[in-house]
């Protein structure tokens, strides 16, 4: 009788995962446990409330990038500058128009990132980059020969985020793609 209900248990163990091959598996324990296993009637194996799956939280229905995008044009009017043609106005005006641009896009980028030089060196001092230096912090140019550490002129501190904020997209799946809604006055 045992070999019987070690192959039945093997069987089930094979064929079933999860939950139910786990409720097979106390049932038998407590059967071979029990001193008059087989004798009288079965024990009844109150089964445990199966876990429910979570299902997948759905992704976003628009990317970060464009929300970055978004509040850019939204508070600086940076894709309307970029997009707009040059060509009909004067140095002057253009300049009038950066300025704005400059400081709004500056205010939205230190409130989701609140940026810093990557290095506190000047621009134009010595830094030594020292060996196993990560490729994704500096970014080696000119006459690159040899084997770290490099000893070079800063050509740029680089930027780092000291935090990445950016506001959570609550619109409509349709509108997901949207950087700048339409305009339209009414009367």
């Amino acid at each position: 009788m045992r070999r019987i209900w070690i192959a039945v248990r093997a069987f089930f163990v094979a064929l079933v995962h999860g939950e139910a091959a786990r409720l097979i598996e106390e049932a038998l324990e407590r059967s071979k446990q029990s001193p008059a296993a087989g004798a009288g009637p079965p024990v009844a194996v109150e089964p445990k409330p199966a876990l429910v799956k979570k299902p997948e939280p759905k992704p976003a229905a628009r990317s970060e990038a464009l929300t970055l995008l978004a509040a850019l044009q939204r508070e600086a009017r940076f894709v309307d500058f970029v997009k707009e043609s040059l060509a009909g106005y004067s140095d002057a005006q253009i300049a009038a128009a950066a300025r704005e641009v400059h400081r709004d896009c500056g205010a939205v980028l230190e409130r989701f990132f609140a940026l810093v030089p990557a290095v506190t060196q000047e621009e134009g001092s010595m830094l030594e980059v020292p060996a196993g230096y990560d490729a994704g912090r500096y970014r080696l140019i000119g006459n690159v020969t040899g084997q770290p550490p490099y000893r070079g002129r800063l050509v740029h501190p680089g930027w780092e985020a000291t935090r990445c904020e950016l506001p959570s997209w609550s619109g409509k799946e349709e509108s997901a793609r949207v950087v700048a809604p339409v305009e339209v006055e009414i009367g």
